[in-house]
């Protein structure tokens, strides 16, 4: 499994897929909210740096995972 440098405060658990090895699995939000913390950037600048720095990028199949709020109401 890959991990993303930074972030261990927001593994939120291991993600399992078929015929391919674990992945870590963190929570975007909290991602997010230690790049505000730490690196001082705005709400919107580490939300922008994560989508293109972090979640966008492939590293193969150990690749970690960024898993996002689930609102009901944003897939109706």
């Amino acid at each position: 499994m890959l991990a993303a440098n930074g972030f261990e405060d927001a593994v939120i658990g291991v993600g399992s897929r078929p015929n391919m090895g674990p992945i870590l699995c963190y929570d975007y939000v909290k991602c997010v909210e230690i790049l505000v913390r730490d690196q001082e950037m705005t709400q919107e600048d580490a939300e922008e740096w994560m989508e293109y720095n972090v979640v966008s990028t492939w590293m193969g199949e150990g690749t970690p995972m960024f898993v996002y709020p689930y609102d009901p109401e944003d897939y109706e």
